[in-house]
């Protein structure tokens, strides 16, 4: 519920921290006086069309500031967790105005959107009065008041769940036909291409494999000559190893004739030998390293450019080829097998489409039931009201052809004021007073289902008195028995039934030529003086404080 409404420089009110609690509030005072500026304040705190013009005169900026104690189970809390903001607490909406038309919105004292402002206000609080603007009839909300009423919410999930299972299995069979009809559009050229394709067999990484094999080949077949050539020298007729061979061996005979003088000479040409046996052992294993098929050289050759041009044809570098492969005969087996898959799908659609046709019928069902139960209950408040020759209607289309999440239902409170006269809908055929009783009639029918935690009604009793306006104070009283109720109000009959009494006036500023709206909660012989205005007019006489007497009597 609403707890605490803090207003700063809006219109005519400067300053004004209003503390709220549990039952029936009702605010009184003299017309001009501001009671609506309190409601437009409100109302810009809880998401309502911000404007620079109810910024007070002289001031740059606006603000309101609306604290709300929500229970835990409040679905303001999950909308708070979905959006990161903090939800252990009292629920605060800042909204600060500025002069200049801009505004800031703040959310547990964290900046936060309009949106969002307005989706939690709207769940914290309904405003009802005579004007469109102010009234909750949308038509889009009454199904889910007729459902709240019934208790008919856990069947309402069960056929979401339904609807949402039968389209994403229409969804999934109508992806599927439509690629098994371009499948089928294409069918000679994906044969052909899975056969090409399936012949070439293409392996990941093989273009560079080949691509580097080939590369070798090539430089080998440029260098193998200078290679033989090398070999020739030092293998061949002209090799000069068999002349050194023959010369250090006639040294090596001649080393014992003159000792020491050739030690070196023969030690160093062996080492010179040995050099060379090792340079033709090299040459030898580099010529068989750089033998190869010409053929070889040839395949992979071919082997590249048939991959590279495959590549070319299908438009994908020639590593994806074996993905693409792979690809095609898939949609190729899908084509194969398309006709009974979809068959498979088919009957799952059909399958999910009479789950959710079972449980949308019985939802129904239980709909038209539960109308005739609100039917009768609204149609018992609507004598008291002044209502009495007019009838409040449920009215239920059946639209099995384009079922929805919510069912096969549209629903729409409908109401006739006079016998005779054609039915429709609230907004168009009652009258600002009627359209106020009719909701009335209906939120204590409701009573706490399908309701925000903290109801207004604006003026809903203007136009009547006396037993009809004691009515509409005996229905609010009973209304705030489940939650909070606040009523502008100028019949005293309501007034008397308040468990809280706020008292709008005017009053003189510090500046010149300047007033503020204050409010204030009376008590005792000050709210006794006040209904006795109400009741008298400007003029308040011992008859008039004896009746207000009689009617907060009546309250006790």
């Amino acid at each position: 519920m609403l707890v605490h409404l803090a207003i700063r420089d809006i219109v005519l009110i400067e300053r004004l921290d209003l503390s709220l609690s549990e039952g029936l509030a009702v605010l009184t005072g003299e017309t001009g006086a501001g009671k609506s500026i309190m409601l437009d304040a409100l109302s810009l705190a809880l998401g309502g069309r911000g404007d620079g013009s109810l910024v007070r005169h002289g001031a740059e900026r606006g603000e309101v500031t609306a604290v709300f104690d929500v229970p835990g189970t409040h679905r303001v809390r999950e909308v708070l967790s979905e959006n990161g903001y903090d939800n252990d607490s009292d629920v605060i909406l800042r909204r600060v105005q500025n002069a200049d038309g801009r505004t800031r919105v703040f959310v547990n004292d964290r900046p936060a959107s309009v949106g969002l402002m307005r989706e939690l206000g709207e769940a914290l609080v309904e405003i009802h009065g005579q004007h469109a603007d102010r009234a909750l009839v949308d038509a889009g909300a009454h199904r889910d008041l007729l459902d709240a009423f019934g208790g008919l919410q856990p069947l309402v999930a069960e056929v979401s769940t339904a609807f949402s299972a039968w389209r994403r299995a229409r969804a999934e069979l109508d992806q599927y036909l439509k690629k098994v009809e371009a499948a089928a559009r294409e069918a000679d050229y994906l044969r052909a291409s899975v056969d090409e394709l399936s012949e070439l067999a293409p392996v990941a990484g093989e273009e560079e494999e080949l691509a580097e094999r080939r590369a070798i080949m090539m430089k080998s077949e440029k260098i193998a000559t200078d290679v033989n050539d090398a070999n020739d020298e030092l293998s061949g007729p002209t090799s000069p190893m068999p002349s050194l061979v023959n010369l250090l061996k006639r040294l090596d005979r001649k080393r014992d004739e003159v000792p020491g003088l050739l030690d070196e000479v023969i030690e160093r040409l062996g080492t010179g030998v040995d050099a060379l046996s090792d340079a033709q052992m090299a040459l030898e294993t580099a010529m068989r390293s750089l033998e190869f098929d010409p053929r070889a050289l040839e395949e992979a050759e071919e082997r590249l450019f048939a991959l590279r041009a495959a590549s070319r044809k299908f438009s994908v570098p020639v590593d994806e080829l074996p993905d693409l492969t792979a690809k095609m005969v898939g949609d190729l087996a899908e084509l194969d097998a398309g006709e009974e898959r979809v068959h498979t799908l088919e009957a799952e659609v059909a399958e999910r489409r009479k789950t959710y046709d079972g449980l949308a019928s019985r939802l129904s069902e239980r709909r038209y039931e539960t109308a005739e139960t609100l039917t009768e209950a609204v149609m018992g408040e609507l004598p008291d009201l002044k209502l009495e020759r007019a009838a409040f209607i449920v009215n239920i289309v059946r639209t099995e052809d384009r079922g929805s999440a919510s069912g096969i239902d549209d629903i729409e409170f409908h109401v006739r004021t006079n016998p005779g006269t054609r039915a429709g809908p609230m907004m168009k055929v009652a009258s600002g007073g009627e359209l106020s009783r009719f909701l009335l009639a209906l939120k204590v029918a409701l009573a706490d289902r399908g309701s925000a935690p903290t109801l207004v009604f604006d003026e809903i009793d203007t136009g009547v008195g006396g037993a009809v306006a004691d009515a509409i104070g005996r229905r609010l009283a009973r209304l705030s028995q489940t939650v909070q109720v606040l009523a502008v109000t100028h019949a005293p009959q309501v007034a008397a039934r308040a468990a809280t009494h706020l008292l709008i006036s005017k009053a003189d500023t510090a500046e010149a030529d300047r007033v503020a709206t204050r409010v204030s909660e009376i008590k005792s012989d000050t709210r006794r003086e006040e209904i006795a205005r109400m009741l008298a007019g400007e003029t308040v006489t011992d008859e008039a404080r004896a009746a207000a007497d009689q009617l907060i009597g009546m309250r006790a």
